[in-house]
């Protein structure tokens, strides 16, 4: 009997990496993903770039990367209340008609995901919001330093 060893090569253990650390709603950086598999910075970035290349990730803004999505398209939802008390929830081709114990049953089992949902949106527009003020930190801070020709002026954080 022979055993067959199969290992991943480091561009597998950073896409893993990626899809890992998104998957757990961090930011993926070349930091993060250095910490994460314990390679050195040098090997993630040419990783990186062979990952871009394959389109197996993109960068949505300088320094941060998201695996490509490889879910099939959604399909289109619709929801139907009907008098009885009766919901009937098409999702693409397949329908579902729910009691009202069921649609109940169901809601509190996808309530989790509504409340998931609510804070991953909240946290990407927290962070929109922290990157705008960053930036508008930068370009007043650069503004005052031409103005009093001191390129050390900086404005107090506290």
């Amino acid at each position: 009997m022979t055993t067959t060893i199969t290992r991943r090569t480091n561009k597998q253990l950073v896409l893993e990496a990626v899809e890992d650390l998104h998957r757990l709603e961090q930011i993926v950086t070349r930091e993060t993903l250095a910490d994460h598999t314990g390679l050195k910075l040098s090997i993630i970035d040419d990783r990186l770039k062979a990952l871009l290349n394959d389109e197996k990730i993109i960068r949505v803004q300088r320094g941060v990367f998201v695996p490509v999505i490889q879910h099939p398209p959604a399909r289109p939802i619709s929801v139907t209340q009907l008098p009885d008390g009766t919901i009937v929830c098409d999702i693409g081709d397949d329908v579902m008609k729910l009691t009202p114990r069921e649609a109940r049953m169901f809601a509190v089992a996808m309530s989790g995901y509504a409340q998931q949902a609510a804070q991953i949106d909240l946290g990407q527009h927290t962070a929109h919001i922290a990157s705008d003020l960053s930036r508008r930190l930068r370009e007043m801070e650069r503004t005052l330093a031409e103005a009093t020709g001191n390129p050390n002026t900086r404005l107090a954080t506290d």
